[in-house]
């Protein structure tokens, strides 16, 4: 997958094996971890096995997680992209949700709402997607916000996995901003 988005901070590209160490650093973390079952990850190898899994999604779908980093340093910050999903969630099947996941020492700083904004703008014009989707846990106040802030809007609140509570969000096009992406 040879596609990069860049916004005025920021290079959003393909996750590479390269990224491991930064993926691992990232997962490993129990407070990024807090509301996504508090589940962090505990051995290279795991962070290894998911950049194997996008890719696949990169493949199949040709689209997925981009890493995100930083273009002043090279810093590798998290991860934001598109995701098509293939199973059923909050009786949805077959729909692009936008997610993000970021390094605590990056949050707060607005590079979740940039490389949101990047993704929701690709997918209105060039994927045309008709209909965007995310959730979040519902106590995730930092990632809610980043998801109104890119205009998506509440729909529900339900139960994922059996487990965690969510908040359901979605975006049709007729409401999406224009903004100033640049695409390499």
């Amino acid at each position: 997958m040879n596609l990069i988005l860049e916004t005025e901070r920021l290079l959003l590209r393909p996750l590479d094996l390269n990224d491991d160490e930064d993926m691992f650093q990232l997962d490993n973390n129990p407070n990024v971890h807090e509301y996504l079952g508090n589940n962090p990850v505990l051995s290279i190898e795991e962070s290894r096995v998911y950049i194997k899994n996008i890719n696949e999604q990169y493949l199949k779908n040709n689209i997925g997680r981009f890493a995100v980093v930083l273009k002043e340093t090279g810093d590798f910050l998290g991860w934001c992209g598109l995701k098509f999903i293939t199973e059923e969630e909050n009786n949805h099947i077959n729909f692009y949700e936008i997610g993000f996941r970021f390094k605590e020492e990056f949050w707060g700083q607005g590079f979740a709402y940039e490389s949101a904004n990047a993704w929701l703008d690709y997918a209105f014009n060039t994927l045309k997607v008709s209909t965007l989707y995310a959730s979040a846990h519902i106590n995730n106040r930092g990632s809610r916000r980043v998801l109104e802030k890119i205009g998506l809007q509440l729909q529900n609140e339900y139960v994922w996995n059996n487990e965690i509570p969510c908040v359901w969000y979605e975006l049709k096009k007729e409401g999406n901003k224009e903004n100033n992406l640049i695409q390499n």
